[in-house]
């Protein structure tokens, strides 16, 4: 029976090798940095128009961005690109964050194909708003204590 799995199991990855590059199927199956931070500098979570939701959490020091989860409701790609984004964003100044742009999130997976294109769009979307929601904190603390988080 073991055979038979494993013959599935590598007749569905060359399936999806056919329209996903390595990876995309690398981040897809063993996604980096889910889950939440407790008590972090910045959040946001984001609906797209395709109905996938991303949230994504911040700690950072020094104005430089020391850790980044997230989590998604959404398909494969959709997990890709925002585990692809947090490796990239992770360590950079928050002004390098801001400049990151979706069509680096793609490039950094090998492309994804055009219906899925706005995965990367909405995972930069969501970062940038976690960036702005932890910009907003540090002007104004009294939000963090509101429960602005």
């Amino acid at each position: 029976m073991a055979s038979e799995f494993d013959k599935l199991k590598e007749e569905i990855m060359a399936d999806m090798r056919k329209t996903y590059s390595e990876a995309v199927i690398d981040h897809a199956m063993k996604p980096r940095n889910v889950g939440s931070i407790p008590d972090a500098d910045g959040f946001a979570s984001i609906t797209g128009p395709c109905g996938d939701t991303m949230a994504m959490w911040l700690r950072v020091k020094d104005n430089r961005l020391q850790q980044v989860t997230f989590w998604t409701d959404g398909c494969s790609t959709t997990i890709a690109a925002g585990s692809m984004l947090t490796e990239m964003a992770r360590e950079k100044a928050i002004s390098e964050i801001l400049r990151i742009t979706p069509q680096e999130v793609l490039d950094a997976l090998g492309g994804l194909p055009e219906e899925s294109r706005h995965c990367a769009l909405l995972a930069v979307i969501t970062l940038r708003e976690a960036v702005k929601n932890y910009l907003t904190c540090q002007r104004e603390p009294w939000r963090r204590a509101e429960g602005g988080l």
